[in-house]
């Protein structure tokens, strides 16, 4: 990174990239630490504009900058969003072939990009870390940075190999030697819009940050209204809102299941609303986003699956039907509301029972450390993996099928696989979307004798045209890619593979969405298990205090719910917003 850019210089850069003439609050502080080589964790709210933060320097700079960042929606929808712009951005992710990657990677090393997206998962490997010795980095980003954090409300152990790419790079830029390590060293920038001081201390320890800086944007939302409700009909107090903000919402709800009997009411109200969970088909997410996105419908009813990296700035109002388990999660989904700066409000509904439930997290979040290694135990059982093996492999991860088989609760073991993981021995994905795989079955000469249609001959030129290898190995392949290189529709694609299997000339595996289980470590003894309680109890008093947080928050009478929550993350200079219900309540009594 330069250091020598004045202001009249990134004011200019930022009118050529992105037509602005003006900043939003500190994300000029935030450039201008970043172009001078120092480390910087960013805490800026949701809507506050992150991506600039990174993405002007980036392009000021000379190389190409690194962005991990945990959604694969999030990171394509980055990367078209810059491309559109006309400005080069790649982006690995584990949605793509070993090909793909591999491609993907030369073109960030020898091509003229600015930009490599990539989800965490993907930096460990040893494919990556090879084409990383020898890119021009000019800048690491972390998004969502409070993910490295082991104390943070979202935790996720593939961030902690952020620090194996760390020493990759050097941390100093290609060539440099090590007496330039000040002025030359790639620096980091980590975002992230809710962390507390502990939080935050913990991100620039795991990051590595040597000579960094924190920048904290104020933590209010002048426009925002906080509105908590203690109902026992949350139906009909659901109704009357929605009616009475005329706009866009979003309904968070804790259950796939309630987004539908949620939607369904409200439909029946004469509302426009629709579903949206994590269990639906990729297609219907993202038809019912995009219709959301442009008004085509008026309110989205989701669980917490929902509403990461979209961009949609008049939503006039979010309700949380649930209470959420953390502050920081209800701060950055509340904070989905109003990012137009017009009035918006973000209301949370609570009863008795919530609290109840609420409190009764903790023992499912946190089961017992024998019931924990017991579900270890269970899990190699049922995947067939004996003591000392199991290591490195990926395999398919029912736990409906799991939990029925070994006769266990799922929520229960969910958790407790949750907890290994957190631990690091393994790493349970979310559903992904594998890639469909083939080989031939038959040599090249062999194919070459036998007779086919002129569809399928064709087929079959396309596949040994583009897949290398694919006589002697197992390739994952591209059903899109081939039928527009053929000109064929997918159905014809899949068809002819499917034929081409049943009469043993290839061995075709079609793609499939499924959670995979990632072992890290082989399987251990019950002896040589070691979960360390002094951890487990720590991070289970932690989730506790985030729930009685929650708890406070609703039923907080006197404090102004604005002043609430940025305290919550260390902001001491507060003033009371005026707006909330119980300013609002104070307003009228003191009438």
């Amino acid at each position: 990174m330069q250091s020598d850019f004045d202001e009249k210089e990134i004011y200019a850069a930022l009118e050529k990239w992105f037509g602005y003439s003006v900043f939003r609050p500190m994300q000029l502080d935030i450039i201008k630490a970043v172009l001078s080589g120092k480390d910087v964790l960013a805490m800026l709210p949701t809507g506050g504009g992150k991506s600039l933060c990174f993405q002007l320097p980036a392009l000021m700079s000379d190389g190409i900058c690194i962005v991990v960042s945990p959604l694969i929606a999030l990171i394509k929808d980055q990367v078209q969003n810059l491309r559109d712009r006309g400005i080069p951005a790649l982006a690995v992710h584990s949605g793509m072939t070993v090909r793909e990657i591999s491609a993907t990677l030369d073109n960030a090393v020898y091509g003229n990009y600015k930009f490599l997206y990539v989800s965490p998962e993907r930096l460990k490997t040893e494919l990556f870390k090879a084409r990383a010795e020898r890119m021009k980095v000019s800048l690491l980003v972390v998004d969502e940075a409070h993910c490295v954090s082991q104390w943070g409300y979202d935790f996720r152990p593939e961030y902690l190999t952020i620090r194996d790419i760390e020493d990759v790079l050097g941390r100093f830029a290609p060539g440099a030697a090590k007496a330039d390590a000040t002025r030359c060293r790639v620096p980091v920038l980590a975002l992230t819009a809710t962390a507390t001081e502990n939080v935050a201390y913990d991100i620039m320890e795991k990051l590595h940050f040597r000579n960094g800086i924190v920048i904290r944007s104020g933590f209010e939302r002048n426009n925002l209204s906080y509105i908590v409700r203690d109902v026992e009909d949350k139906l009909g107090q659901l109704s009357r809102i929605c009616k009475a903000v005329p706009g866009t919402g979003i309904v968070y709800v804790r259950e796939r299941r309630k987004t539908e009997d949620v939607a369904a009411f409200l439909r029946s109200e004469g509302m426009n609303a629709e579903p949206y969970h994590a269990g639906m088909s990729k297609e219907i997410r993202d038809s019912k986003q995009n219709g959301w996105k442009n008004s085509l419908i008026s309110i989205i009813v989701a669980t917490n699956a929902f509403g990461m990296g979209i961009d949609k700035s008049d939503v006039r109002f979010v309700v949380h039907y649930d209470p959420p388990e953390s502050i920081e999660s209800y701060f950055q989904e509340a904070g989905r509301a109003g990012r137009d700066g017009k009035r918006a409000y973000a209301v949370l509904l609570y009863n008795q029972s919530d609290i109840r439930k609420l409190r009764k997290l903790v023992c499912l979040n946190y089961p017992s450390i024998p019931y924990i290694k017991n579900i270890y135990q269970k899990v190699f059982k049922y995947l067939g993996f004996a003591y000392e093996t199991g290591e490195g492999q990926s395999v398919r991860f029912d736990l409906d099928a799991f939990s029925k088989e070994e006769k266990v609760r799922a929520s229960n073991a969910f958790y407790a696989i949750k907890y290994i993981q957190t631990i690091g021995y393994w790493t349970l994905t979310d559903d992904m979307v594998v890639s469909p795989s083939l080989t031939f079955n038959v040599t090249s000469s062999e194919l070459g004798s036998l007779h086919f249609e002129p569809l399928v001959s064709e087929l079959l030129k396309v596949i040994m045209r583009n897949y290398e290898g694919i006589f002697s190995n197992v390739v994952r392949i591209d059903e899109e890619f081939i039928a527009k290189e053929g000109r064929f529709t997918m159905e014809q694609v899949k068809g002819m593979l499917i034929e081409l299997s049943r009469k043993h000339i290839i061995r075709y595996m079609p793609g499939f969405k499924s959670p995979i289980l990632k072992l890290n470590n082989e399987r251990f003894t019950e002896n040589n298990l070691y979960i360390s309680e002094n951890d487990y109890k720590a991070r289970r008093e932690r989730f506790a205090q985030r729930i009685e947080s929650v708890i406070a928050y609703c039923t907080e009478k006197d404090e102004c719910r604005s002043r609430f929550l940025v305290s919550y993350f260390g902001q001491e200079k507060t003033s009371e917003c005026g707006i909330c219900d119980i300013c609002l309540a104070r307003k009228k009594r003191n009438k």
